[in-house]
């Protein structure tokens, strides 16, 4: 990767023509405010057990409902990012598909419109998600003032990957020169993962058992873009087959990296104060993504998401105070699913960051990329939320202490 070409990001922690009439966002997914609002109330209630104690209050049902962590002793030291350079507009895309959108008397500017995405980022020539990576993680190193020989974990938490073996997180191992008592390997839970590895990683660290991890992503969305506009175009695909595919088109490049260490050894760093996760994982099936494209049910995607996430929300509020924070650094999918997010949350939607407008869906890389550069409006003392949900589906929320 030539490094100078690369945009790098890092701190540390102290109107388109159409050819008919436009959907609106909830034609396009098939569901509106109301109907989402009174889907995760049915879903909610229907969650407890019928069973009572002897006060007559209703009693959970065993494993249901949302699993709390909280944190002792950790703190986010740095987080940093590495863009891909190559710019790809969503006119571009849809000039590509101008025939199959012609066919089929679909808009052009369904991507700016509904998604809200107006370009994303792919790889230039020379560049790659791995050396992206490798280049996120040696600046938070830095930034963070830690040793490579400090580093006792290495979570990778990459959609993308070469092969089926071995792990992503041997080549980011070797590329940044840790150590062989460094344990490393990859964590795969879609667009969540980096999340869920910042909370192992900080469990590991909680219980004495490291002092310092990486996290680290790296995502290449070229081939998948690649892939399905040419099956698009060459496919007697209807309506309802391009729309599965839609999101595939919504996907970015770009790596990111965070560096995590013990809270009492560094004052001037972030605490990590725990959070929740909970899954729906009878929905396993509705995105479905390799490297030939990412296939969605996009109607009930949002659906069974917003009934899962509101769900989580609401039962969250028992252990945490979430309804004002300073800010919700959210998985970065679109206009739709933002929106439906902070009206059934009833958050102020001032203090939500977007970063898919020109960057896309970044999977897991999104959420740290996006604290990236949000992190420059933070002061100490601020209260910043990570969320999001993954496809399978799972949804997962934590509290950082700027």
């Amino acid at each position: 990767m030539h490094t100078p070409e690369t945009i790098r990001q890092g701190v540390p922690l102290t109107g388109h023509a159409t050819t008919g009439a436009a959907p609106t966002d909830a034609a396009f997914f098939g569901a509106d405010d109301a109907t989402l609002e009174a889907d995760a109330a049915e879903r909610e209630a229907g969650a407890a057990s019928a069973a009572a104690r002897d006060d007559g209050t209703a009693v959970p049902a065993v494993g249901a409902g949302n699993a709390t962590t909280r944190h002792r002793n950790v703190a986010l030291l740095s987080v940093a990012s590495t863009m891909a350079t190559r710019v790809t507009t969503s006119a571009s895309i849809d000039e590509k598909l101008r025939p199959v959108l012609k066919r089929l008397k679909l808009p052009t500017g369904l991507l700016q419109r509904v998604a809200g995405v107006e370009e994303r980022r792919n790889w230039a020539e020379g560049q790659s998600f791995d050396e992206a990576a490798i280049d996120a993680g040696k600046r938070a190193l830095a930034e963070a003032g830690v040793r490579p020989d400090q580093v006792g974990l290495l979570i990778n938490t990459s959609v993308t990957r070469p092969h089926l073996e071995p792990s992503v997180a041997v080549r980011l191992h070797h590329g940044l020169g840790l150590p062989s008592s460094a344990t490393n390997f990859d964590i795969a839970n879609a667009c969540l993962g980096f999340v869920n590895g910042m909370t192992l990683a900080a469990q590991l660290i909680d219980a004495g058992q490291i002092d310092y991890a990486v996290i680290i992503d790296g995502e290449d969305a070229d081939d998948v873009q690649v892939n399905t506009i040419d099956r698009l175009l060459t496919k007697g695909y209807e309506r309802d087959d391009f729309m599965s595919e839609f999101a595939s088109l919504t996907l970015g490049s770009g790596a990111a990296a965070a560096v995590i260490g013990r809270a009492d050894r560094h004052p001037e760093g972030h605490r990590i104060l725990g959070g929740v996760t909970r899954a729906a994982t009878e929905n396993y099936d509705l995105c479905v993504g390799s490297v030939d494209g990412m296939f969605t049910d996009a109607k009930a995607l949002l659906k069974r998401g917003m009934e899962l996430v509101v769900s989580a929300w609401k039962e969250a509020a028992r252990d945490w105070n979430w309804q004002r924070m300073d800010r919700y650094i959210m998985h970065q999918v679109s206009d739709v699913h933002t929106g439906a997010f902070v009206k059934a949350a009833g958050i102020d939607r001032k203090r939500v960051p977007l970063t898919y407008p020109t960057l896309g869906n970044v999977g897991p890389a999104s959420i740290p990329i996006t604290l990236v550069e949000e992190s420059r409006t933070l002061s100490k003392g601020d209260r910043v939320l990570l969320m999001g949900v993954g496809s399978g589906i799972n949804t997962a929320m934590m509290e950082l202490a700027w």
